[in-house]
C-alpha cells in the first residue's frame, strides 16, 4: 500500500454519472442535462498495483466503468479554476453490481450498495495533471489483452470545469478529495481470473487480477 493510500480514510470521492452520451444510451439511460452525482465511500478505494483484487460473489454482474479520476490539491473556493485545483490525476475503474443497481433503481432506491462496495473504487498512480494533456490523450480499458472501453475528453457531456462547479457547490470540495469524471461507452461484465490494464495513451497505468 503507498503512503497515499495510508492517508485516505478522511478524503471524499465523487462520481459523475452518464457524463458521455454513448454510454448513457448502450444502459437505455437519459441523456443529463446536469451532472448526475453519487459518491463512494473510502473504503472502496484500491490500487491497481498488479495485485489480486477480491470483489463480491453471488451478487449478480460486476460492470467495470474506466474514467479519468481528478485529485484536488487546496479548498475549492467559487470561481476557483480547475488548474488552481488539480494538482494530479489517475485513471480508475467505477465498478458497479449491475444486477443489484437495477432494482434498486426499480425501487427508487439510492445507488450505494451497486456502488460502494469494497474494492469498488480501482485507482492507478497518480500523474502531474496537464489540460492539454488530457486533450490530446486517449485512456482506455483492456481485459486479458483485449481493449473493451476507450475514450477521450471531447467526448463529456460536463467538461471538468462543469464538474468541480457543481461537485463544490453540492458538497464543497477540499485538499485529497477525488473525483471520478464518468465514463466512455464499452462498460461490460468483470468475472474471477480476469486481468484488467489501464492506459493513458500507449502507457500502462495500473493492473490487477480479479479473485
Amino acid at each position: 500500500m503507498s503512503k497515499w493510500m495510508k492517508g485516505c480514510s478522511q478524503l471524499n470521492i465523487y462520481c459523475i454519472g452518464r457524463n458521455y452520451e454513448k454510454h448513457a444510451s448502450e444502459l437505455g439511460n437519459e441523456v443529463p442535462d446536469q451532472p448526475l452525482l453519487f459518491s463512494k465511500p473510502s473504503h472502496s478505494l484500491v490500487e491497481a498495483r498488479g495485485q489480486e483484487i477480491v470483489l463480491p460473489k453471488g451478487l449478480g454482474d460486476i460492470h467495470y466503468e474506466l474514467e479519468i479520476v481528478l485529485k484536488i490539491n487546496k479548498a475549492v473556493e467559487k470561481g476557483s479554476k480547475v488548474t488552481e485545483v488539480v494538482s494530479e490525476m489517475a485513471l480508475g475503474l467505477d465498478l458497479t453490481l449491475r444486477d443489484v443497481q437495477s432494482e434498486l433503481k426499480k425501487k427508487g432506491h439510492p445507488w450505494l450498495r451497486a456502488k460502494g462496495f469494497k474494492n469498488s473504487a480501482i485507482i492507478t498512480e497518480f500523474w502531474p495533471f496537464d489540460e492539454k494533456e488530457c486533450a490530446n490523450t486517449e485512456f482506455s480499458f483492456d481485459l486479458n489483452g483485449e481493449t473493451r472501453q476507450k475514450g477521450h475528453t471531447r467526448d463529456m457531456i460536463f467538461t471538468f470545469q462543469d464538474i468541480i462547479d457543481e461537485c463544490a457547490d453540492c458538497f464543497g470540495l477540499g485538499e485529497g478529495d477525488l473525483i471520478y469524471t464518468g465514463t466512455p461507452e464499452g462498460v461490460g461484465p468483470i468475472h474471477v481470473n480476469d486481468i484488467g490494464k489501464l492506459f493513458w495513451g500507449v502507457e500502462e497505468k495500473g493492473s490487477f487480477l480479479i479473485k
